[in-house]
């Protein structure tokens, strides 16, 4: 997660540019009357991106990324990652990153810690990567 950590940290100023509040993602079209000016950007007037409609242009923009033995061309017949699955992988990576089962409930908005199971099934690595820096033997080696 850190590279992609990383580089959503380098482009997110050039997203922000200099907005100091407002919604981030917008549609394309000004904000119908009485969208609530919460949900309307005050530069432009338009409206906040709905989830459902997020959701769809993720899809869509994932699609060879997710079937990465794909032709172009077969694009409209592929399906893509979902917002669901990117938040999937979010919380698993920071389950092997040692984040805390507290912090991993709080941040998923999860009740318990058995609904947040499915998250925090780490890789083999990232379990090999976890007892390497817990063992006595390989710290004295160093």
């Amino acid at each position: 997660m850190d590279s992609l950590g990383s580089g959503t940290a380098q482009l997110l100023p050039r997203l922000i540019a200099r907005r100091t509040r407002g919604p981030l993602f917008l549609t394309d079209r000004k904000a119908p009357a009485g969208t609530p000016t919460l949900d309307v950007c005050s530069e432009t007037g338009r409206a906040r991106l709905s989830h459902r409609r997020a959701e769809e242009i993720f899809e869509e923009n994932t699609r060879l990324l997710a079937n990465p033995l794909a032709l172009p061309e077969d694009i409209e017949d592929l399906n893509g990652w979902t917002l669901h699955r990117l938040r999937h992988s979010a919380l698993t990576h920071d389950a092997e990153g040692g984040t805390s089962t507290p912090l991993l409930l709080a941040r998923s908005r999860h009740a318990s810690v058995r609904s947040l199971e499915r998250y925090a099934r780490p890789s083999v690595d990232a379990v090999a990567r976890h007892v390497a820096e817990r063992d006595p033997a390989a710290r004295r080696k160093r």
